[in-house]
């Protein structure tokens, strides 16, 4: 368990690589992984999960109002506990809305250049039921088109395909210019750039090392 109460997220576009940096923070500093999508999937048999289910299925960004209700009612369960939120929050709305309940220490941002997102997202496949995602680049299932844990068939979502990605990065952009300004005014984003994950993840893993002490040493990941 983290020593100290951090608070952390992290941004970035569709395809940045984002959960991958998340997965190997919680593991390296006892950090909990708050995934937006998986609260999200598991919320959809009560009321709030309901109206995402919605958007969910005709593959909508769920508004501002259902998300901000999903995660604040999960951060409150979690007032005593650092953690790390990925997917959230996405517009300054949901930031104002997150700034309520907690002070953030550190938000850490993706800057992964477009053409490498767009190759990303366009070989990317999903297992819908569990979330886990495939790249038929550098991840790809051992089956072709089949989910290595169920066997279940897998799909591409509409807004991967290569004619929506471009307007779909537009959009995160947009949304996410306001947040990453709200944060640099405050001092806490750090942004890091590239083209693959295992040549950023080193610069994260100082930084993060430098705000609380690690549990696993960086070689381990």
């Amino acid at each position: 368990m983290a020593s100290k109460l951090l608070r952390a997220v992290v941004l970035g576009p569709p395809g940045s690589g984002k959960g991958t940096v998340c997965e190997r923070i919680a593991r390296s500093f006892g950090l909990q992984h708050l995934s937006s999508g998986q609260f999200l999937r598991e919320s959809l048999g009560g009321e709030v999960g309901a109206l995402a289910k919605q958007y969910l299925e005709r593959g909508l960004l769920v508004p501002d109002h259902v998300i901000t209700r999903v995660m604040l009612t999960e951060l409150e369960k979690r007032r005593e506990q650092p953690w790390l939120l990925d997917g959230f929050p996405r517009t300054l709305g949901q930031a104002e809305a997150l700034d309520r309940i907690c002070e953030l220490d550190v938000v850490i941002s993706l800057n992964i250049p477009f053409e490498t997102l767009k190759d990303r997202l366009s070989a990317r496949w999903v297992h819908p039921a569990s979330g886990r995602v495939y790249n038929m680049d550098f991840n790809p299932p051992h089956v072709h088109g089949v989910d290595d844990l169920t066997g279940e068939p897998l799909v591409q979502r509409e807004d991967d395909k290569p004619e929506a990605v471009a307007a779909r990065l537009r959009k995160y952009k947009d949304a996410a210019k306001p947040v990453m300004e709200l944060y640099k005014s405050r001092g806490i984003l750090h942004s890091f750039s590239g083209t693959e994950t295992n040549k950023i993840w080193p610069y994260v893993y100082t930084l993060l090392s430098s705000k609380i002490p690690p549990v696993l040493p960086d070689e381990e990941n």
